[in-house]
């Protein structure tokens, strides 16, 4: 296969190295020269400056789009009007402008294309999935999820101000950036009917994009939940609670462990109304780090576009993320519950 990989800043170049992890020679380079990182790894590769030009002269059989949020789109079309197929970093947009016109021209080149939340690969993620699926926790009541990080230590060979989270020019803000809980809650409980969110930039973070949210969600399935996102904690945290009329499950990205309390049935009894939950305990395979959620991603995009598979996260998941995201803020501006 040939691939084109569109912007080489830390995503692009992990994709890249992923590439080559497993046996891909013929890449091609688009980028503008303004990452912050070495260059080394880089030489040897056909570099281009320019989408269509690129899609012309390489005709790569497939696109990872990996460059600021808010020049996805700028990549992505021409890519599908080429009929590649494409892996599309989250979230799909920083708007929803131009997204109606990457799904039409999809839908006519057979363009397939793949979202890039790669937490969908997440062995323990997917085993919650799997037991709220098969009735293990009973009936879904409510979630919660927590996830903090301190922005400025996401890259320390760049100035963080200058990183596309940081910029609301680039598509920024940290619910757009940490979209990936929302498209993970809904992968695993269904859709989101409803949404509030308080959010803004109150820290003292020099960046002009919000730096912490709260959400309250309402699912289709009658589940209440909340996500609360923030670019100031220290140390960082991202856990998951997710609550069944059978019992509860924990989930830390710390360990990857998933804990799973089960209520003894029947429970709740007169006789016995305060039983002593059954604790299951859920770990990833020996060894496992977080670059095999990407090794995963690329070795189900490369799949893709041999055609063997279809997409797990498809462009209809990328815009329904990005729709959450988006109806965040508008409950912000608005001071209402937004209906999606």
């Amino acid at each position: 296969m040939k691939f084109l990989i569109a912007g080489l800043g830390s995503i692009g170049r992990r994709h890249f190295r992923n590439l080559v992890a497993l046996g891909e020679k013929d890449i091609v380079l688009l980028r503008t020269r303004k990452s912050t990182l070495p260059d080394d790894e880089l030489a040897g590769y056909p570099v281009e400056m320019d989408m269509r030009e690129a899609l012309k002269k390489h005709k790569p059989d497939a696109v990872i789009v990996a460059n600021p949020t808010s020049l996805h789109l700028g990549a992505a079309v021409p890519a599908a009007e080429a009929g590649c197929h494409i892996l599309l970093e989250k979230p799909v947009s920083h708007s929803m402008d131009g997204v109606d016109k990457l799904q039409s021209v999809a839908e006519k080149s057979g363009s397939r294309i793949l979202v890039g939340f790669q937490f969908r690969y997440h062995p323990t993620l997917g085993k919650a999935r799997e037991m709220i699926h098969s009735k293990q926790l009973g009936d879904v009541l409510s979630t919660h999820v927590r996830w903090g990080e301190y922005l400025p230590g996401w890259h320390p060979w760049e100035d963080y101000r200058q990183s596309y989270a940081a910029r609301a020019d680039l598509g920024g803000g940290v619910i757009v950036t940490l979209t990936h809980a929302l498209d993970y809650l809904r992968f695993m409980l269904g859709d989101i009917k409803s949404l509030w969110s308080f959010n803004g930039h109150v820290s003292s973070l020099e960046i002009d994009v919000e730096d912490v949210a709260e959400m309250g969600l309402r699912f289709s399935n009658g589940a209440i939940g909340g996500v609360h996102l923030n670019y100031v904690q220290r140390p960082p945290v991202h856990q998951l609670e997710i609550v069944g009329t059978s019992g509860t499950l924990h989930w830390d990205n710390a360990d990857g462990v998933l804990h799973f309390q089960r209520m003894p049935a029947p429970f709740g009894s007169y006789s016995n109304p305060s039983p002593v939950p059954v604790t299951e305990s859920f770990s990833p395979p020996v060894g496992f780090e977080r670059n095999q959620l990407f090794i995963s991603q690329t070795k189900h995009f490369m799949d893709v576009v041999a055609g063997k598979s279809d997409p797990v996260c498809t462009l209809e998941d990328g815009v329904k993320a990005l729709q959450m995201a988006l109806a965040a803020y508008e409950s912000q501006r608005t001071e209402k519950v937004i209906w999606l």
